[in-house]
């Protein structure tokens, strides 16, 4: 099985894009974030003649996340408990699914913004009630392979950016978002792409020739369980995907699991 991730930046704006890669890749599940639409909104059609369902769970022009499969989605799941609002609205950044008895999420972590913007205390707010509820799932169930994949909005390592000197107290590389990370880590999930795509990055701003220029940030992962890290039998990061007319800033992160 062929599952992926990708922040596609408005599915509306790039559907051909997606549903094309989804196809010449041979993509059994894929998670998208930012799909910046309702459900009404949704250009469906597109993903079912190319043979693939979709469950999403989106609010407005914001944020926004989906599942586009060749596999039947089960007990799908609209965030998670414990999940903390913003300004007293539940956003749209996460949702669950099983597929052939895989557990996946697609999730979409907050920005923060800035050290200093509320945004960035709901970010960490957000992550370690994640990491809580994640947490006692694998605990209780170790034997169900589950991953979380999404656009995680953290660069763990100073490597993850193209210069740590240029991030100096700037969001995604604080100290606190690397032990929120972290914390995934101490609840039993590994990073499943990077022991075998050990360098590579995931994003590339659209401003100041960034993507020309390689100065990106991997800041989107895979995590899996032990039960899904040991099915893993290959992994990419798929770079052509920035290049072309009108693509995301992100990439999609491929994993082959048997």
């Amino acid at each position: 099985m062929r599952i992926a991730t990708w922040n596609v930046n408005s599915i509306r704006t790039r559907v051909g894009r997606v549903v094309d890669w989804l196809v010449r890749s041979d993509i059994d599940v894929l998670a998208m974030q930012e799909i910046k639409c309702k459900p009404e909104q949704f250009p469906y059609e597109a993903f079912e003649n190319a043979g693939y369902k979709v469950v999403l769970h989106g609010l407005n022009q914001w944020n926004g996340v989906a599942f586009a499969s060749k596999i039947v989605a089960e007990d799908v799941e609209i965030g998670f408990d414990g999940m903390p609002q913003f300004k007293e609205v539940s956003e749209a950044r996460a949702i669950g699914a099983t597929f052939n008895g895989v557990r996946l999420w697609s999730l979409y972590v907050p920005n923060g913004r800035t050290l200093e913007d509320p945004h960035y205390s709901y970010k960490l707010e957000w992550l370690e009630a994640l990491a809580s509820r994640i947490g006692e799932q694998v605990y209780h169930e170790p034997e169900i392979p589950l991953a979380l994949m999404g656009d995680f909005n953290i660069a763990p390592l100073d490597t993850d950016v193209w210069n740590i000197d240029d991030f100096a107290g700037a969001t995604h590389v604080s100290k606190p978002e690397r032990q929120a990370f972290t914390a995934f880590e101490e609840i039993g999930l590994t990073d499943v792409i990077r022991p075998l795509v050990p360098t590579g990055y995931t994003y590339w701003d659209y401003q100041q020739l960034r993507f020309p220029k390689n100065e990106g940030m991997r800041i989107d992962f895979i995590l899996g369980n032990d039960e899904f890290a040991s099915r893993v039998t290959g992994a990419s990061i798929e770079r052509e995907e920035r290049k072309g007319e009108g693509p995301s800033d992100h990439v999609p992160v491929v994993a082959t699991i048997s």
